[in-house]
């Protein structure tokens, strides 16, 4: 039950956005046993101004032209999972044509019972989990 955040550049435009959130989409299914239908995103624009982002931490990158990728998603994901996830998005992201020095990524796990879709209460209940 991921949902994806995409944290971008104002400029950034939105078939970028969607390409970004599908190969992320595409990478979680295929490296983190992420169901398909379990698609979700946000994305948050923002005035170069008020993206301030190293250069140079860690690697190289434009600040004006990075992409901060969020996802939240249930624990469980072994670090061989995640560090494949790393390495399946930026791969994809070369496909499009985007710089992966240009992306920032970061995992927030939770449990079950820290989401709800209906007024059936969390995953966890209506789950049974």
């Amino acid at each position: 039950m991921p949902l994806n955040k995409l944290h971008v550049p104002q400029n950034l435009p939105v078939d970028t956005c969607r390409a970004i959130n599908d190969l992320l989409h595409d990478s979680l299914v295929d490296t983190c046993g992420v169901k398909p239908e379990d698609y979700f995103c946000l994305v948050s624009r923002y005035p170069a101004e008020d993206m301030i982002l190293h250069p140079t931490f860690m690697g190289n990158r434009d600040p004006a032209g990075t992409v901060i990728i969020e996802i939240a998603l249930l624990t469980g994901r072994s670090d061989t999972q995640k560090e494949a996830l790393y390495k399946e998005v930026r791969r994809r992201l070369r496909e499009i044509d985007f710089n992966p020095e240009n992306s920032i990524m970061y995992l927030i796990e939770n449990n079950a019972i820290d989401w709800s879709f209906s007024e059936a209460g969390s995953v966890k209940s209506v789950l049974g989990l």
